[in-house]
């Protein structure tokens, strides 16, 4: 699903060259559960943010799978097709929740489908289920700032899920919960990756990242370890 080719990416701080991503060489199939861990300025969320379509590498191949099966080379795409792909293949989930603070929970959870243009009838056909897979139901109705942060980051996910995304990108989803929210919300994006989707995790938080079923580790902007659980000593 996922191949990434001898990719770099460098940001210009001032008056240095800042080398976010260094050769990096990946590849995952469809349905894995991954996590990305290192320090603070090891490249994590840039390439999260290149694995999401948000930012371009400066080399480099980035393949994904298409609606019909065959990769697609993402690094020559124009904005507005990159646009339309992340909107029908990926959901993200931020630390921060991202929500509209004007909408309400089944809103701000509604609302891909609507800038993607769903019919109403079908919206709300998608919607309810996902409201209650969610344990919504008495909330949908509420505003951001009258839930609580795990309540928060549940409709965040929602929101991501929507449109049924194959790959899902989550960066320090429990960074601003606590530990019994932050623990309700892995659960509910494992059984996501359960049900297929792609699960890729941005963490600081070592007890998250080793439930992963494959460890990725960065280092100034190379991948310094790529192990599965299975190469793991029992």
């Amino acid at each position: 699903m996922i191949q990434v080719n001898q990719v770099n990416k460098t940001f210009q701080l001032g008056d240095q060259p800042v080398h976010a991503l260094n050769n990096i060489q990946l590849k995952i199939s469809p349905g894995e559960y991954l996590s990305i861990m290192g320090p603070s300025g090891s490249g994590k969320s840039t390439l999260l943010n290149m694995l999401g379509l948000l930012d371009i590498p400066d080399d480099g191949e980035y393949w994904l799978q298409g609606c019909d099966g065959l990769a697609l080379d993402t690094v020559p795409m124009d904005e507005e097709v990159r646009a339309r792909y992340r909107r029908d293949h990926i959901g993200f989930v931020f630390q921060s929740y991202h929500l509209i603070p004007r909408l309400t929970a089944a809103e701000n959870i509604e609302l891909p489908l609507v800038l993607a243009g769903i019919p109403p009838d079908e919206r709300k056909e998608r919607l309810q289920p996902i409201i209650q897979r969610l344990g919504l139901e008495q909330r949908a109705g509420h505003l951001p700032n009258q839930l609580s942060g795990g309540q928060r980051q549940r409709v965040a996910i929602g929101r991501a899920t929507i449109m049924r995304p194959k790959l899902l990108l989550a960066d320090e989803p429990t960074g601003n919960l606590d530990s019994h929210s932050g623990a309700e919300v892995i659960e509910l994006l494992e059984e996501l990756n359960n049900d297929g989707i792609t699960l890729i995790i941005v963490t600081h938080d070592m007890d998250l990242g080793d439930r992963a079923k494959r460890k990725i580790r960065m280092v100034d902007g190379e991948i310094v370890l790529d192990k599965s659980r299975e190469q793991e000593p029992s």
